[in-house]
């Protein structure tokens, strides 16, 4: 599974937070999100902010177009970061371990690198890759 194809699963997968997905499919969407925020960044500081007659290095704060697409990606991020933690046989709820600082990020990171589970587990078949 390339990027495009993890995208368009994502994407058509919008608020399923059942089933799985496997390590490519989250770290292609993971990949494309952080282009797509580094366009939007940019984009907000030499083209939005400009037009809106705010100077982007002075008013750092500006970016109307990054607050959008990330509005408009917060469900299917959440849905594939679900989706993870069921390949690697953890339940969705894992996900509040974000709150707990440090240790919450590295553990959920490790979980999201880690290989999921051989075979069916209890939230289904294993993902096509």
């Amino acid at each position: 599974m390339g990027m495009v194809g993890a995208v368009k699963s994502v994407l058509s997968n919008y608020v399923n937070f059942s089933g799985r997905a496997a390590r490519p499919e989250y770290w292609w969407w993971a990949l494309a999100v952080f282009i797509i925020m580094f366009i939007a960044g940019i984009l907000d500081a030499v083209v939005i902010a400009p037009m809106l007659g705010l100077n982007a290095v002075d008013d750092a704060s500006v970016s109307p177009l990054s607050v959008i697409i990330l509005l408009a990606i917060f469900l299917p991020n959440l849905a594939v970061a679900v989706r993870r933690l069921h390949d690697t046989d953890r339940s969705g709820w894992w996900i509040l371990l974000f709150l707990v600082p440090i240790i919450g990020f590295f553990l959920l990171l490790f979980w999201y690198v880690s290989k999921g589970t051989e075979g069916d587990n209890r939230f289904g078949p294993p993902p096509v890759s």
